[in-house]
């Protein structure tokens, strides 16, 4: 592997380019926050599914494409003297040295739960930090991964099952109220029950350390699978998904399902 001053030297690099793009491109040149915002949510999207597919080489470059976006703001940031990159870095490294006392204090805390909880409660202590322990939850993330994340952090600080079996109550009790709503065919109702019902499935998912994410988009990835699978069969044996029984279709994806992988 390459050496700090390497690594350095390649970050210097990179800060020069960034500068020499935003001064000479016409196109960088246009660029702003709100314009940057979009893509940056792409990347991280682009990021996210090379990990997924435990792609070493396109996690490398999707890492890249990601730290181009924050030398970006950052650049953007210095030319209207609000900030510049030595100001993100030393913000972070600051923080991470706070919140990190069992490392660079006295604190003792010999597991990650305990240094889950130790994290939250630093944040609430931090100058304008999080003044409740959900405020850190963004508001525009994506409604399953926000579930997830505002169970993580109530549990941070003592607010969850003493034992992890007692979810399951919980889950049926939520099932049978959908169940309820359903049969009195009230739409609003309905809705929220089910919200209630996927929540607390998300829940048990995290108790059994289950990211509940991954879960969803490898099922997803799964169905996409068969059912081009069964797209595939249908067309080489000269018929039309539309014109197929249920019966005939299910036959079809009976036989993807044996072509997977065990």
């Amino acid at each position: 592997m390459h050496t700090t001053f390497e690594k350095l030297q390649e970050f210097d690099r990179l800060l020069e380019i960034m500068t020499e793009l935003r001064a000479k491109c016409p196109w960088d040149k246009e660029q702003t926050f709100d314009s940057m915002r979009v893509q940056t949510i792409e990347e991280t999207y682009e990021l996210v599914d090379a990990i997924i597919q435990n792609d070493k080489m396109t996690i490398r470059k999707e890492l890249g494409d990601l730290l181009l976006h924050v030398v970006f703001y950052a650049q953007m940031g210095s030319e209207t003297n609000d900030f510049d990159i030595y100001d993100v870095c030393k913000a972070l490294n600051e923080k991470l040295i706070y919140r990190h006392p069992h490392v660079f204090g006295e604190t003792e805390a010999n597991t990650a739960k305990k240094v889950e909880q130790n994290w939250e409660q630093l944040k609430l202590k931090e100058k304008g930090g999080n003044k409740s322990v959900l405020s850190g939850v963004p508001n525009t993330l994506p409604a399953l991964i926000k579930a997830h994340r505002i169970q993580d952090k109530a549990r941070s600080v003592g607010f969850d099952w003493e034992h992890r079996e007692q979810v399951w109550g919980k889950v049926q009790e939520e099932i049978d109220e959908f169940k309820a709503e359903v049969a009195a065919m009230d739409k609003d109702k309905m809705e929220a029950e089910f919200g209630d019902m996927l929540f607390s499935l998300i829940n048990a998912a995290r108790l059994y350390d289950i990211n509940p994410e991954n879960a969803l988009e490898r099922t997803n990835r799964k169905f996409i699978s068969r059912f081009n699978y069964l797209e595939s069969k249908t067309i080489t044996i000269g018929k039309d998904l539309k014109s197929m029984t249920l019966a005939e279709m299910d036959e079809i994806w009976e036989e993807a399902k044996k072509q997977e992988a065990p």
